[in-house]
Formats: structure tokens, C-alpha cells, sequence
């Protein structure tokens, strides 16, 4: 192993190394600096991140396997966006959750990091900045919460929600057992226990190569995530020494694995936009029609909620998500490598489905072609994305009159109008939540339906957004489109009464409005008014910079990488 990074620091006689040394010696013996890996617990655990909160416990079992390793451990705490709390949207504070994960990486007196995640930014974030330092790092999810039950019923946290909210305002349950299932919602610590943007993210992870086969997917509260985390650190030090970096194993193959992953799990369309940032900071080509090319014809074969019935505990105890990707062997890329070094196909020998019911086998799946359709055409030139496997088939070819929302405060002010023109065959448009729009494209693009058709029993039209969707929910839902109506997308000038086309074995959106009358409207003003204008700080910055959402929504300056080069001395 050649000279570690952390030599930089720690090695040698002189003042400097002297001060360095000290101010981190408090009890620490002098052998600490001597030829041992320093090793950073990247923890985005807070307890205003309750997806996270557990977090601690799993460090301290990190930090474990790195010190029997020969290692250092050295938790770093990360600024963590949570999902359910933070305003406007996490996804704007990905982008800077990401940015000071890498500059605290590079900064530091580190050889390599674990990355501790679980709520959906948390994990993009930190594998954006690894990749972007390109230190040895592995990826160790915090896992999702056991099942809630509310009398009987099993509860999926976020896409109950959604279902039982439409509920109350269908008539058909009351607001008072609405909300005495709130307590039962969330049963333990860890994430949503969908194949929520979480889980999704996890497991994505794990079939990219960054976490140790087999680990993506256990239960928060199970004793053998901390078994596995107590081997995570291990591996860290390993990492050091076989100088095993993102750039080292992480090719255009192992996203190909990722993207098949995505649609056999009927994961959450929010993994394009972090997939696409993740490869972008390593310099890998990957667009949209990638998730199109290769996971079209890929099977659905999890049968989890919003896409099916059952919850993250279940796929666990049904054979877990190695069992899942031993179905769909054939379509993975072989030459991929994991962070052990070893092909992620070699990790699945002994993978067996348990329980048939869950996880389906590849001759008898949910769905026979369950990926992620990227859609084109005049309302969207730039692309767009819907989930079949979330979707209605019946809405899959539709022809609707637009309903047009400004914003979403409009949405909400007039959703429930008795006077508003809507009936089911009507599509929902709402703009003004892409990137730059909102900003952060927030997850609001599976609109509510108006309670006159929450009445009269109709619990889907087709809806289209440039915002993102939640994991977690489910619908005819057409999003990320592209460009947004604040870039001056098409989207923007869609009028109440417009003809919209959709057909998704098509791969087409399009608006039915002559180009010479498209060329000639404007943005109404309350469209406009809707748009972020922040004056300063990380929003100004982020509005000035952020792409749009088939480059992944990141910053335009902080594509590609900067490397783990030391920085000029501090003394």
C-alpha cells in the first residue's frame, strides 16, 4: 500500500504535523497515527431526519469493524435533507448535502468513508460526493421500519397515506379514524417500508455495486443490520488497501444492472434523476433512454406496495433482494464489479425465493415489462417519464381536454371547486414544479382528484407535471418533464381546453396545438408569478446552476469530479 492520504497530516516532526496530531490525539494512542487507515462514518443521522434518527447505533458497529481492522474510525456528521420535513423540497438540498459531503471529504485527514444513509436524498447525496472525491467509500443503508397494522390492516407508509387521505375526502372513511391511524403509520425507526424512493434507493445501490451484496433491504430494527455494518468497517480498511475507488469498478455496466434492478422492483421513478447525477460525477454517459433501452422488457417481480400489496419486511423474509436479481441473472451485465471485487452475478449462487407471493419467479412475474417509459413529443421535447407498473392501464392511450393548474397553490384553491370543468377523461396539468420553477421539483406531481370524482368512485386520471412523484405513490402520472415551464418548456403555455394525447407504447406526449398558435402565446402572468426568484443564498445559487431533470437536476459546476487531492497546508 503506498503512502496513505492521511500522511499528509499526520507524518513527520515538524510544527504542523505536531499541531495535527495533537488536537486529534485526546486519548488516542500514538500508533493511531502510524501507518492506520483513517476512516470517515459519513452519518446523516438527526433526529429532524426520523428516517435517519437510528443512525448512531449503526456507526458505532462501523466503527467497530474499522478498529478490529486496523483501522481509525471518525464519524463526520452530514448535512441530511429529510424527505418528510424539510421546505421547500429535499430534492433542493440534495444538490448542497452532496456538495458539503465532498468538500468535507476532500478537506479532511481521511483514506476512505463509509456512507450511512437511508431517507431518499440522504444516499444520492453521499455517493454523489464519493464519487465526485473518488476515496474508497461503501455505501451501508440505514434500512426500513417493520410493518404498522391499524386494525388489522397493514399499513404502508406513504402510499397509505396518500390512499387514505383520498379516503376522507371521497366520503368513504372518516376524518377521525384517518387520523387515529397516524400513530400506527410508523412502527419503528427507519424508512418508508414501500418500495418508496428509500428502499428503492437502496437496493438500486446495492446492484450498482456500492454496498456489500445481500445487506440492501434489512430491516431497520433486525440485529443483523448491525452485523453487517460491524463488516462494513471491516471492508473500509480493505478498500483502503486495495486502493478500491468509485472509478476503479464503476462503469456504464454496473448502471446497466441498476436500471434492470429499477424495473424489477418497480422501484420509485425518482432513481433516474439520482442515478443521472451518480454517473455524471463520474464521467459516465447515461440518459434517460437508457432506463428505457434496458429495462422496457425487464419483468415486475416484487410484489410490494404502491405496485402491489406487500412491504419491505416481507421482501426481506421472502429471500431478499438477491433473490430478486438471481431471477433476472440474464439480463444483468456480467462483467459489472462490487465492492468486494467480485462480480455482482457471483453474489447470487445462493439466493432462493421463500415466499412466492412476494417475490414472484421470473415465469409467472406481476407484470411482464415493468421499466421506467421515457416519453417525447411537442409538450415534451425534452423528455418525460412515467411508471406503467404504478400506472392504470386503461389510461395508458388517452386523448384528454387539459385542466390546467398554475402552481400548486392554484391546484389546491381550486381542486375542489363544484364549478370546476373536470370529469375523467379530462388531464391534469400542473406546472411551475421543475427545477429551477419551484425551486427543487417537489413531489407533487400524482395530484390529488377533485372530490366530485373522488365521489362518484374514480381514483385516477391522467396527470402531468414537471415536478417529481413519491416513491411511495402510485397513478397515471406523466413527470419530469422536460424543459420545465420556468426554462421555457412547452409546458408553460398549455391552455384549459387543450388537446392532450398520450401513449405510452408509443413513447409520445404531445399537445394538439398548431406551432404557429404554440409561437404565438406567452406564459399567463400567474404562471410567471408562481416561478422561485430567491435573492440570495443556497437557493439563488441553486436556481442560477441547476440543470434540468434528464441530466439528474445537478448543479451545472459540479458534474464530473475534483479528485482527493491534499490542499495547501492550514498553519
Amino acid at each position: 500500500m503506498d503512502a496513505l492520504r492521511s500522511s499528509e497530516w499526520y507524518a513527520g516532526d515538524d510544527r504542523n504535523a505536531y499541531i495535527h496530531r495533537a488536537w486529534m490525539r485526546r486519548g488516542v494512542p500514538s500508533s493511531a497515527f502510524e501507518g492506520r487507515p483513517q476512516i470517515a462514518i459519513a452519518n446523516t443521522g438527526s433526529d429532524l431526519v426520523p428516517c435517519n434518527s437510528h443512525l448512531a447505533e449503526v456507526a458505532q458497529s462501523v466503527k467497530n469493524g474499522v478498529y478490529e481492522a486496523g483501522g481509525i474510525p471518525l464519524e463526520l456528521p452530514i448535512t441530511a435533507p429529510g424527505e418528510t420535513q424539510v421546505r421547500p423540497t429535499a430534492m433542493l438540498w440534495r444538490n448542497l448535502a452532496a456538495m458539503s459531503a465532498e468538500e468535507m471529504f476532500r478537506a479532511n485527514p481521511i483514506d476512505g468513508v463509509v456512507l450511512l444513509g437511508g431517507c431518499d436524498k440522504t444516499i444520492p447525496a453521499l455517493l454523489m460526493a464519493a464519487a465526485s472525491v473518488d476515496l474508497p467509500a461503501v455505501v451501508l443503508p440505514g434500512g426500513p421500519m417493520l410493518t404498522g397494522h391499524f386494525r388489522n390492516e397493514a399499513l404502508g407508509c406513504g402510499t397509505d397515506v396518500w390512499r387514505l387521505s383520498e379516503e376522507v375526502r371521497a366520503g368513504t372513511l372518516s376524518e377521525a379514524d384517518f387520523l387515529r391511524s397516524e400513530s400506527s403509520m410508523i412502527r419503528s425507526k427507519g424508512h418508508c417500508n414501500t418500495m418508496g424512493t428509500a428502499s428503492t434507493m437502496a437496493l438500486v445501490s446495492e446492484a450498482l455495486g456500492v454496498i456489500v451484496p445481500g445487506v440492501a433491504g434489512t430491516p431497520a430494527p433486525d440485529a443483523r443490520l448491525l452485523e453487517a455494518a460491524h463488516h462494513t468497517g471491516r471492508l473500509a480498511v480493505d478498500l483502503v488497501a486495495q486502493d478500491r475507488r468509485p472509478s476503479t469498478f464503476l462503469t456504464k455496466a454496473n448502471f446497466h444492472n441498476a436500471i434492470v434492478a429499477l424495473a424489477a422492483i418497480g422501484g420509485s421513478t425518482n432513481a433516474v434523476v439520482h442515478l443521472l447525477a451518480i454517473a455524471g460525477r463520474l464521467g459516465i454517459e447515461l440518459t434517460i433512454d437508457d432506463f428505457d433501452r434496458i429495462g422496457a422488457e425487464v419483468p415486475l417481480l416484487v410484489n410490494l406496495q404502491p405496485a402491489g400489496h406487500y412491504l419491505m419486511d416481507d421482501l426481506y423474509r421472502a429471500g431478499g433482494f438477491l433473490a430478486v436479481l438471481r431471477e433476472v441473472r440474464d439480463l444483468l451485465d456480467p462483467t459489472a464489479l462490487t465492492i468486494t471485487g467480485r462480480p455482482l452475478v457471483d453474489h447470487l449462487d445462493e439466493a432462493r425465493i421463500w415466499d412466492p407471493d412476494v417475490i414472484t419467479p421470473r415465469d409467472a412475474p406481476l407484470q411482464p415489462s415493468a421499466g421506467i417509459s421515457v416519453l417525447r413529443g411537442t409538450l415534451a421535447p425534452g423528455g418525460a417519464i412515467i411508471k406503467p407498473a404504478a400506472a392504470s392501464p386503461h389510461l395508458l392511450k388517452h386523448r384528454g381536454r387539459a385542466v390546467v393548474f398554475d402552481s400548486v397553490e392554484d391546484l389546491r384553491e381550486r381542486l375542489d371547486d363544484p364549478e370546476l370543468d373536470i370529469d375523467e377523461d379530462s388531464v391534469m396539468v400542473l406546472r411551475g414544479c421543475g427545477p429551477q420553477g419551484y425551486p427543487g421539483m417537489p413531489e407533487v406531481s400524482n395530484m390529488p382528484l377533485p372530490r366530485k370524482l373522488l365521489e362518484r368512485g374514480i381514483r385516477d386520471i391522467v396527470r402531468i407535471c414537471d415536478g417529481r412523484m413519491s416513491g411511495t405513490a402510485y397513478g397515471t402520472v406523466v413527470l419530469h418533464v422536460t424543459p420545465e415551464s420556468a426554462a421555457g418548456g412547452p409546458l408553460s403555455l398549455v391552455r384549459t381546453g387543450d388537446w392532450i394525447t398520450l401513449d405510452v407504447r408509443a413513447r409520445r406526449l404531445d399537445l394538439e396545438v398548431p406551432p404557429e398558435e404554440l409561437a404565438a402565446r406567452v406564459p399567463n402572468e400567474a404562471t410567471v408569478a408562481g416561478y422561485a426568484r430567491p435573492r440570495r443564498g443556497w437557493e439563488r445559487l441553486y436556481v442560477d446552476h441547476v440543470l434540468q431533470a434528464d441530466r439528474g437536476a445537478d448543479l451545472d459546476f459540479l458534474v464530473g469530479g475534483s479528485g482527493s487531492q491534499v490542499a495547501r497546508e492550514s498553519h
